[in-house]
């Protein structure tokens, strides 16, 4: 065995163990970080293929910037593990079933007779630009898949703004229109309290001798 070939299998194997803790962990926050394990363990993959271009994609826009995203939209949620384990047991078998389908597509993806002629890494001259060969494929023969994919990805953005932005009983607001309409009247109410009178002073509305205003001290 090969050193490149242990390096592949290692990889391989923690890009395994990450995508079935994505699915396994109970924290949602923990489930995003083992996503972006896998990610730089598939980006290795993809190095030792000599796809440099798609590797560094990998880290600098699904690591940098979609697993941001999701680490956002999962905070923002506020969502009720509690809740969202009550249906697991219920879509557990249509899960397995799903899970087979998807192993039976790729086994037979990997076993057929075009995947085995073309399996190995192809070793290319040094003056050979993998991102313009890719740039090439993308934008002739594979335009209308990488054109709905992009839609698939405004829409995504769509959904979690839509989610984030919406409307909840228990979250607190402030209209501001309703601030700014405000009258004066409404805010700001003046009371006059009467205070009592130190010791030795009269009381308010009293003369100094202990009448009130409107009678002379001496009656």
């Amino acid at each position: 065995m090969s050193f490149e070939t242990l390096i592949f299998f290692l990889l391989a194997a923690l890009t395994l163990f990450a995508a079935v803790r994505v699915i396994t962990a109970r924290n949602p926050v923990h489930a995003a970080l083992f996503l972006v394990l896998a990610f730089f363990s598939t980006a290795g993959i993809w190095l030792l293929l000599e796809a440099e271009f798609l590797a560094m994609t990998l880290v600098l826009v699904y690591v940098g910037a979609v697993m941001v995203l999701f680490l956002f939209v999962v905070m923002m949620l506020d969502i009720n593990i509690e809740r969202l384990r009550e249906g697991f047991w219920r879509w557990f078998p249509f899960g397995l079933v799903l899970a087979a389908v998807m192993v039976g597509e790729m086994i037979w993806v990997l076993g057929s007779r075009q995947t085995a002629e073309t399996a190995g890494a192809v070793h290319h001259a040094a003056n050979y630009s993998n991102t313009r060969e890719l740039g090439r494929l993308v934008y002739t023969d594979y335009v209308y898949p990488f054109e709905l994919a992009a839609v698939l990805l405004l829409i995504a953005i769509v959904a979690a703004i839509a989610l984030t932005l919406r409307r909840r009983k228990d979250s607190k607001s402030q209209d501001v229109a309703q601030q700014v309409a405000v009258r004066r009247e409404d805010r700001v109410r003046i009371v006059q309290v009467a205070s009592e009178p130190r010791p030795g002073e009269p009381r308010a509305g009293t003369a100094p001798g202990g009448a009130p205003d409107n009678q002379p001290a001496g009656k």
